[in-house]
């Protein structure tokens, strides 16, 4: 379960990220924040299908008992 930590404090991590590098590309047009923002967008699909792998082997395992 350690590990599920770690990848939802990743998710919240990434996604909290693109909020503001979003925020800085919508409001102030840092063009740059857009390149980070997308990078965050990235970030979080690749750690939901770690996370979404993690919950499924969970759930194999917990209907195996």
């Amino acid at each position: 379960m350690e590990s599920a930590k770690s990848i939802n404090d990743q998710i919240t991590d990434a996604y909290n990220t693109y909020v503001s590098e979003n925020e800085r590309f919508t409001t102030k047009g840092v063009k740059a924040a857009a390149g980070r923002a997308r990078k965050a967008l990235g970030d979080m699909r690749k750690l939901a299908g770690e996370r979404r792998k993690e919950i499924q082997a969970e759930k194999v395992a917990a209907t195996a008992k």
